[in-house]
């Protein structure tokens, strides 16, 4: 064959591999790429105010974001937010997905009780947890009347507000989180138990050396996801606080709702988008630094 047909037969591979992806990257280029462009293009404008147009402003909206306390409170609460319901989420979906995953008497049933709360839609779970925090007759109220404990405004004050919030998610996830980590765990070859068992290793020394290795890829995939979670709460918040007690719960996101849909400055609310999205870009490329490197995909 000659050289020049070898080179069309290869042109005509890539082309036929380009094809196939350009519906994907038209989606993509549609449905992300586009928006995040047009959204850092709307932050460098004012807002238009009846008869008065949107002018140029440039950076002056992310300047007035250093000047809004109410920014920077909301930025404080979503990072405490994180902080706090990522390491606690994934670690309880960690350790139900160990307990389910040892093949005992009443496991499907387990594993279903631990599923259930990511499937319910968020009205339901704000409406069930609501009945947990109503001061006086709530659940967790007579729970520490018990103890002849005083009632605690789980909603109403500022000091345990959040977190209340932040169980509600933790609550939530976890059972979600426990599906990937039950999979992992059910593709770790059966021998290598065996073979530890074997030598004498103990349950603890064989997770830490084997299995915790083995499901790196796993936990960087849902420390990703859990982190990308942490940051677009908004419609617990609605539904539980409306970001009250004196802004204690209002996150990120719904503090650019607000600002959108409410007060209608969208460049101002184009501006938080692109500081969440640059948040977001950082959290993946540390986890993705600090945690690849150990990831054993195979």
């Amino acid at each position: 064959m000659s050289l020049t047909a070898t080179r069309g037969n290869h042109f005509r591979l890539q082309l036929y591999g380009y094809l196939l992806l350009l519906p994907a990257v038209a989606m993509l280029m549609a449905f992300t790429h586009y928006p995040a462009l047009a959204t850092v293009w709307e932050s460098l404008f004012s807002a238009a105010h009846n008869a008065k147009p949107a002018q140029f402003v440039g950076l002056e909206n992310y300047r007035a974001l250093l000047e809004d306390d109410t920014f920077m409170l909301a930025l404080r609460n979503n990072l405490l937010y994180a902080a706090v319901t990522i390491p606690l989420a994934v670690g309880l979906a960690l350790l139900m997905a160990l307990a389910v995953n040892r093949g005992m008497r009443g496991t499907a049933l387990a594993r279903a009780a631990f599923f259930i709360p990511s499937l319910l839609p968020m009205v339901a779970i704000a409406n069930l947890w609501l009945f947990f925090y109503t001061p006086q007759i709530g659940l967790l109220n007579q729970l520490l009347a018990l103890f002849s404990l005083p009632a605690v405004n789980w909603l109403g004050d500022p000091q345990f507000a959040i977190y209340s919030l932040m169980a509600v998610s933790v609550w939530r996830e976890a059972g979600f989180f426990m599906i990937f980590y039950l999979a992992a765990l059910q593709q770790i070859d059966p021998k290598l138990a065996e073979a530890a068992g074997i030598e004498g290793a103990s349950r603890g020394y064989f997770f830490r050396r084997i299995q915790w290795p083995l499901l790196m890829p796993t936990t960087l995939f849902i420390l990703i996801n859990a982190s990308m979670n942490a940051f677009r709460v908004v419609d617990q918040v609605i539904a539980m606080t409306n970001g009250g007690p004196d802004n204690s719960t209002s996150l990120l996101l719904f503090y650019i709702y607000r600002t959108a849909f409410s007060y209608w400055d969208l460049p101002y609310a184009a501006a938080m988008t692109v500081v969440l999205l640059v948040i977001l870009a950082v959290i993946a490329l540390i986890k993705f630094n600090l945690l690849d490197k150990r990831a054993h995909y195979q």
